[in-house]
């Protein structure tokens, strides 16, 4: 009789979709076998932080492991640049002792947190003492006791991130999954360690941190935590805009940002910092007459200008650019509906929205509010004819910004009638080959006046006034119209014309 053998636990490597599942001997469907993928992952922790580490917690006898996003993105075979070690003890003792082994010059240490953190070959490496946490209800930041890793495993948000990998030379490389995270993993599958309401209420921008996972990862929210999301909406009230907005920065700017933003709009996290854009959704219709759903087209083209950067701010723009059609909306029995000035009152609308979500209030709010006062101009263009006037006020108005403003416009168009969309991408490479004409013949990008205040003032005697921003203006409107070239010796002759007309003399 043949001997039987207990089954045996490992990873698998799926044929399809490159997935790792642990099962065990007995499983025979058809996968491939990874044999760098185990229950143990020390052939995977070789770096010198982890070595150092270990040998430092063997010799003293201690608990330390791996813990969270490091273990999460090693199994989804995904970058990552931060290491956290949590440690049954004290963890700025470890960061010490790790440093001067490395020979860190330099240690981070937080003693009210019981945390360290220092920089090793660009990784960054931060230390914790095990903890148990309880919460006040009206504060995210909780009551803090040592404890042990199940203890640290249970306050984690979800159970992809309590997956931890021991560093104890007697188990090194030994993966420690309590919750099923990796089986979570391989659902694609957000879940909370503990029952989710009081997991979000807890720590409410668990809940946003949830949405950005499911953007980033393209993983699902289990139904029991997205039911909890709705019920605790609110409950993001105690969560500090900045807080919020980094999370919301990183979902912008995840690979299909639309999809974080429908999470957003349908758990109501969304309606509790941005309800401008919750103003977006639906469609009216009055006789027989709709206009699209704002919401889902900003959307389409936040997604279509991620496909084309990574550029943060004019992802902002992208979201902000039909900001205002809501308070503009009108209905007229003639047209349908109409959305006049949309565009100038949306550039008055973004200080105030970055302001609320504490959005930086310098050259990035500017540049987007910029780009949302001009996002109509290039589209004008393409409807109508191109004249050279229009091109050179545009490249005038718009500066350094111009690429981005036609990138943003560009992503604009959307439809479902793909003739109407093809017809108005080939009349935007009519445009842009205008734009660079004109641009190389002009030159009034950042335009500068060729004639200064200083030599108008020396030509006619003038003291600082009204009369010589009048010369001024009147030069610059000819060079925009084509009148006169960009050019010294042009703008002095037109300068002289412009005085005769007003009645100055030039200076014997």
């Amino acid at each position: 009789m043949e001997e039987q053998t207990a089954p045996f636990n490992y990873l698998i490597l799926h044929k399809a979709t490159k997935k790792v599942k642990l099962v065990d001997s007995t499983y025979n469907e058809s996968f491939i076998f990874a044999p760098a993928m185990s229950t143990n992952l020390s052939q995977h922790l070789t770096h010198p932080v982890f070595k150092v580490a270990s040998q430092i917690v063997t010799e003293q006898n201690l608990e330390a492991y791996v813990i969270g996003g490091y273990v999460r993105d090693l199994l989804l075979e995904r970058p990552s640049k931060d290491i956290d070690i949590v440690v049954v003890g004290n963890g700025l003792d470890l960061a010490k002792a790790c440093a001067t082994k490395l020979r860190v010059k330099k240690v981070s240490l937080f003693e009210n947190f019981g945390t360290a953190q220092f920089v090793y070959k660009d990784l960054d490496v931060e230390f914790v003492g095990a903890r148990k946490e309880s919460y006040r209800r009206d504060s995210r930041k909780p009551i803090v006791e040592n404890g042990t890793l199940k203890d640290d495993q249970n306050r984690r948000d979800f159970t992809i991130n309590a997956l931890a990998i021991s560093l104890h030379k007697d188990n090194f490389g030994e993966l420690i999954d309590p919750f099923g995270g990796l089986e979570d993993l391989e659902k694609e599958v957000l879940r909370t360690p503990l029952e989710p309401s009081t997991t979000y209420s807890d720590d409410p921008l668990r809940m946003m941190r949830a949405i950005r996972f499911a953007t980033q990862l393209d993983f699902k929210i289990e139904k029991k935590s997205l039911e909890a999301i709705r019920e605790n909406a609110d409950r993001l009230a105690i969560i500090s805009r900045e807080r919020i907005s980094d999370e919301l920065n990183k979902i912008v700017l995840s690979e299909k940002p639309s999809r974080g933003f429908n999470l957003l709009y349908s758990t109501q996290l969304l309606h509790q910092f941005f309800p401008e854009m919750v103003d977006l959704y639906g469609v009216e219709t009055r006789n027989g007459k709709s206009h699209k759903d704002n919401f889902h087209h900003t959307l389409e083209v936040l997604d279509n200008i991620s496909e084309a950067t990574d550029q943060l701010w004019l992802r902002w723009a992208a979201i902000m650019h039909d900001i205002a059609k809501p308070p503009t909306k009108r209905f007229d029995a003639r047209v349908g509906w109409t959305f006049h000035g949309h565009e100038d009152l949306g550039s008055r609308m973004v200080p105030k929205i970055f302001k609320r979500l504490k959005l930086p209030m310098d050259a990035k709010m500017k540049y987007v509010q910029k780009l949302v006062r001009l996002h109509l101009r290039p589209i004008a263009l393409v409807k109508g004819s191109v004249t050279d006037s229009a091109i050179r006020r545009l490249l005038f108005e718009a500066g350094d910004d111009v690429d981005d403003l036609m990138t943003l416009c560009n992503a604009d168009i959307t439809s479902k009638n793909d003739y109407k969309v093809k017809k108005y991408k080939e009349n935007f490479k009519k445009v842009k080959e205008k734009l660079i004409a004109v641009e190389e013949h002009d030159r009034v990008r950042n335009f500068q006046p060729p004639v200064s205040g200083e030599v108008i003032m020396e030509t006619f005697g003038l003291k600082p006034s009204q009369e010589i921003g009048d010369i001024k203006m009147k030069i610059k409107e000819a060079i925009l119209e084509g009148e006169i070239q960009n050019n010294e010796e042009e703008a002095l002759e037109y300068m002289l014309k412009v005085a005769r007309e007003m009645g100055l003399e030039t200076i014997k």
